[in-house]
């Protein structure tokens, strides 16, 4: 949640994509490739901000499962064929010292980033 202003995630309540980002996470490896030469201005502003944030990569194996808080973005490569599921685990009261807590969610909420 501290990383929010960075990702792009749509703030407004009713809009259909409230807390998702309209940015492609795929383009941020493009961003040092000189042969990419369409890429937006914004989208590439938003996407070197992006690239900047606090952010932890994993790759799970058959059989593991990764749990993310309520509220925590993620972005996921499929490797091969797969399945996800999603469920709501609510937000936890005390903060996490490097991703924020109930506290940091509604300041993203709240804001107009």
């Amino acid at each position: 949640p501290k990383e929010c202003s960075k990702l792009g995630i749509v703030t407004t309540a009713r809009h259909p994509a409230h807390r998702h980002s309209l940015l492609n996470f795929a383009h941020i490896s493009l961003l040092n490739n000189p042969d990419v030469l369409s890429m937006p201005e914004q989208e590439r502003a938003w996407l070197e901000l992006a690239r900047e944030s606090l952010a932890i990569e994993t790759v799970l194996k058959a059989g593991e499962v990764l749990y993310i808080p309520s509220h925590w973005f993620h972005y996921i490569v499929s490797l091969q064929k797969g399945a996800q599921c999603n469920t709501r685990s609510g937000v936890p009261d005390e903060p996490n010292h490097y991703f924020g807590g109930r506290d940091t969610v509604q300041k993203c909420m709240d804001s107009s980033y």
